[in-house]
């Protein structure tokens, strides 16, 4: 087998420094000096790999989901797979270090932000669509993702220990049935349903309270 080139290694080395650092300090707390000192080479070779740091952070952050195919699934165990799909890239043996990466700095860093929408819309959203060609796929999906990675800030990012504490097998218990509502979508009353029935939402209520005092 013919061994790396040293431009390969020196490249694999600012990948591994810079993929440190951004999922440590975020985007804005790394800076090519920082990267180009935990490599342990000159700050100009970092720009000379990789031209900027934009185009460092894209590739320290490339992320492929493969999510699996929803329809090869029983419709009653979508929720289940997806949340053990989704701690199998971030703790699983072929965990994907760009996770980290991009959700450290998606809050504070507009180029990191737009990552994570791309990912979004071409990776999660199509998954989606294809499984059941909904019109309200795009909502579903944005419920889904809001969940996965509130999940993924508290648990990797923020490290609350609680969350942090809890087995895999709980996490899948506990979130896996809210994945499968989303999928599965709630029934929303027709608008004409709530013109006909002027106050109709304000008599639910009504009706709900006066059950909940008749129990």
């Amino acid at each position: 087998m013919a061994k790396p080139l040293r431009s390969d290694r020196t490249r694999a080395m600012i990948l591994d420094a810079a993929r440190a650092l951004f999922a440590d300090n975020g985007y804005d707390g790394a800076s090519i000096r920082d990267i180009a000192a935990r490599a342990a080479i000159d700050p100009a070779m970092v720009i000379r790999y990789f031209g900027s740091k934009d185009e460092l952070f894209a590739r320290a952050a490339v992320i492929d989901l493969q999510l699996p195919r929803l329809d090869k699934i029983a419709p009653a165990d979508v929720g289940t797979a997806l949340i053990r799909h989704f701690l199998a890239l971030w703790e699983g043996a072929e965990a994907n270090p760009g996770l980290r990466v991009l959700l450290k700095s998606a809050a504070m860093n507009d180029f990191a932000t737009r990552k994570v929408q791309e990912i979004f819309m071409s990776q999660v959203l199509p998954v989606l669509a294809h499984a059941d060609g909904d019109r309200r796929a795009a909502e579903q999906a944005a419920l889904i993702a809001s969940q996965l990675l509130g999940l993924a800030l508290c648990r990797y990012i923020l490290k609350l220990p609680p969350m942090v504490e809890m087995a895999p097998e709980q996490l899948i218990a506990a979130v896996g049935p809210t994945l499968q509502r989303y999928f599965e979508g709630a029934e929303q009353p027709s608008d004409s349903k709530r013109r006909a029935t002027p106050g109709g939402s304000r008599r639910v209520v009504t009706r709900r309270r006066a059950a909940r005092y008749h129990c």
